[in-house]
């Protein structure tokens, strides 16, 4: 389970708990916070830079392919989210002694990673309900 839990009653600032691991997310200036993490939205953006890159690792490390440097960016466009369109572009530089059918084929790789299938062609549901808080 991953849990979000507000630092102090005063800011802004969230700590985020994924098992052994702890990432502090907060709003913005611009929306108010002390920008002490990355907001929601990069942490989003950056769960699919962050899988294209473990994928194409992955990949690489299976099928016996020199990948050395993984780099990948992510860029937001969100001017049209409100309309139902949230575009991302991710910027993939790679490199190591390999072919060009081998380098082609990790930037295939990275197109189809878990998380870009998820945020583009599943359903998700998300249910919100009401718990006693912890004492």
């Amino acid at each position: 389970m991953i849990v979000i839990e507000r630092i102090s009653t005063g800011g802004t600032a969230h700590r985020i708990t994924i098992g052994p691991h702890e990432i502090v997310t907060d709003m913005t200036l611009e929306e108010g916070g002390a920008a002490e993490g990355p907001n929601p939205h990069d942490l989003y953006d950056a769960a699919v830079g962050a899988c294209k890159a473990l994928t194409m690792i992955w990949y690489a490390q299976r099928k016996g392919i020199a990948l050395e440097t993984v780099r990948v960016g992510v860029a937001r466009d969100a001017s049209a989210e409100r309309e139902g369109l949230y575009k991302l572009t991710a910027r993939v530089a790679i490199d190591g002694p390999m072919s060009a059918a081998e380098r082609e084929k990790l930037i295939e790789v990275a197109g189809k990673c878990p998380v870009h299938k998820l945020m583009t062609q599943v359903e998700t549901q998300i249910e919100t309900i009401a718990v006693e808080p912890a004492r």
